[in-house]
């Protein structure tokens, strides 16, 4: 199988692909002109985007814009509706769209695997039949925005020590 792209990354040099693969700054790759790439933005999104202009910290210090802040992973997820997700999905890519922001990242689909993990918010559930069905809703009301997903934290995050040294 070939892939669609596979003549371009043939033809870049392994120092464009460290540069594409490493990015501009925290959240955003890099523009090759010459080989037609534009640069490409992220934002972290799962419960509303988190999307900083240029120049600004990866941490959220710094202000973000303003954008929507929807309930956590853990409250949508106890409502079972997977077209509530979607419906969610939709509005933080519609506000993507807004932000000139491609790709946003969530959302989060780790399973809750101890009630210690500090981020269990972020996930759905410890049922990975729910989670799956509410990520699929959240991911395709984003994507039928035209903006892409990150899914985040797949697996194994349940425990964090020492986060930010």
């Amino acid at each position: 199988m070939v892939l669609k792209y596979q003549n371009l990354i043939s033809n870049m040099s392994l120092e464009e692909k460290i540069r594409l693969t490493s990015g501009k700054d925290n959240w955003r790759t890099v523009e090759m002109k010459h080989l037609e790439i534009p640069k490409i933005t992220l934002s972290d999104g799962p419960h509303g985007l988190r999307h900083q202009e240029e120049g600004q910290d990866h941490l959220g210090i710094n202000d973000s814009n303003p954008a929507t802040c929807f309930p956590p992973a853990c409250l949508t997820a106890a409502s079972f509706d997977e077209n509530l997700l979607y419906e969610m999905g939709k509005a933080i890519g519609y506000e993507a769209l807004c932000q000139n922001v491609q790709v946003v990242l969530g959302p989060g689909v780790n399973i809750k695997r101890n009630p210690l993990c500090g981020r269990n918010f972020e996930y759905f559930s410890e049922d990975p039949c729910l989670s799956s069905r509410l990520a699929t809703g959240w991911v395709r009301g984003v994507q039928s925005m035209g903006v892409g997903t990150s899914l985040k934290h797949f697996a194994m995050n349940n425990q964090e020590n020492n986060r930010m040294k």
